[in-house]
């Protein structure tokens, strides 16, 4: 804790618990540590059905929940709408007179919240975790139209998160990102940040390997994910590996997916475990052998952090962000993004390995994860929360 006054922080997120993506847990994560820090938090999310505007006193924070409408092509995402949330947001920044207030996103309520905290007079902090892109699998439109709608995105991205007086992302390269695409003249890298002695066993504790070599995907079953790229992969490994897909999540492609598997004739090896709550998860990342994250949109992937910090081998996308993850051929291997051959390929080769061999990848890929312990990532925010417009970046080794 601080040894100056406690804050009074609202944190606005277009996206949160009971929400699955990694901004819901970051959003989810902050606010719990800033609670332990002994700050005040408030949290401005959408409400996850219909009704009116609501408040939930919640273990780390008083949850506003503003009235929000289903999107027709998104199995959870909600939309509220400006005319009805930014005054509800002018309200409620009125009522509790939050001393910092951290937007997660420029839209719906992370605009309101921008717009709110100007008018006020309020210090913002504003941290993207999403790239305009990543919208298309859900626009129903020609992709020419698309091109156009995630360039007025940037625009309005920088137009809003510009007002800020920092603008924060998960890595550099989502920074330089921001830069070129958005015109950004600074935008600071800051990890999300791990617990990583949460996914390490604990003394005395005991959970065995799967009976089958595993390979783990924990996230949504969404079209971004590419979870079909690695159910292609595992049909083309080596049949003597036996290997087995553990898939942790649950999203619109669950069905598309457990046909895919049959199709392949994969079914007796490939197990859909659903949502898990945090402790069956821990569990799942412990047991498994080898996580993969076949996703090309990941900012950072806190998936991929969390299974390194239970000391997994990975095998990664080489898109965006991934790659800083992997010390190739050390902790893991990284394939062509969509190349269920180049995949399959770097999947034999780590389960060829012994397991002693694949132990050793492991504790370098939990040293990698210890890079990012969220500890370092808390201080540098409360100390932005605090009035500091630049933290010490370079703790993080991306």
């Amino acid at each position: 804790m601080s040894d100056r006054p406690p804050l009074r922080i609202l944190i606005a997120a277009d996206t949160y618990p009971p929400d699955i993506n990694g901004a819901a847990v970051f959003g989810h994560r902050l606010a719990k540590h800033m609670a332990a820090r002994g700050h005040q938090v408030h949290i401005a999310a959408a409400r996850t059905g219909p009704g009116p505007d609501t408040v939930e006193q919640r273990d780390e924070a008083t949850v506003h929940r503003f009235r929000s409408f289903k999107a027709p092509t998104h199995e959870y995402y909600r939309l509220c709408l400006p005319w009805l949330v930014e005054p509800a947001m002018h309200r409620l920044v009125q009522t509790i007179q939050p001393d910092v207030v951290h937007v997660q996103c420029h839209y719906m309520i992370g605009k309101a919240a921008i717009l709110a905290a100007e008018a006020a007079r309020v210090r913002t902090v504003a941290t993207n975790h999403f790239m305009p892109e990543n919208l298309d699998p859900f626009l129903p439109f020609p992709q020419w139209f698309k091109r156009i709608v995630a360039k007025n995105s940037w625009k309005d991205m920088r137009r809003l998160m510009g007002k800020a007086a920092v603008v924060t992302t998960p890595t550099p390269l989502a920074a330089e990102t921001m830069r070129v695409k958005g015109g950004f003249d600074h935008v600071l890298p800051l990890s999300n940040g791990i617990d990583v002695d949460y996914y390490s066993l604990r003394p005395g504790e005991r959970i065995p390997k799967r009976d089958r070599p595993t390979v783990l995907f924990v996230g949504r079953l969404a079209v971004e994910k590419n979870v079909d790229v690695l159910l292609e992969a595992v049909a083309k490994t080596d049949p003597s590996l036996e290997i087995t897909a553990e898939i942790v999540g649950d999203g619109e492609q669950r069905d598309a997916l457990r046909e895919q598997a049959a199709a392949l004739g994969i079914q007796e090896r490939v197990v859909f475990r659903g949502f898990l709550d945090e402790a069956p998860l821990r569990e799942a990342y412990i047991a498994a052998d080898v996580f993969c994250q076949p996703g090309t949109a990941e900012l950072q992937s806190l998936v991929s952090l969390e299974a390194m910090s239970a000391a997994n081998p990975v095998v990664l996308a080489d898109a965006l962000a991934l790659p800083h993850l992997v010390a190739e051929g050390e902790n893991g291997y990284l394939f062509e993004p969509f190349n269920s051959d180049q995949l399959a390929q770097q999947l034999n080769r780590v389960f060829r390995k012994t397991p002693q061999q694949r132990a050793a990848m492991g504790a370098l890929s939990r040293e990698k994860a210890g890079q990012h312990a969220i500890g370092k990532t808390m201080a540098a925010y409360e100390a932005l929360y605090y009035g500091s417009d630049w933290v010490d970046t370079y703790q993080f080794e991306y």
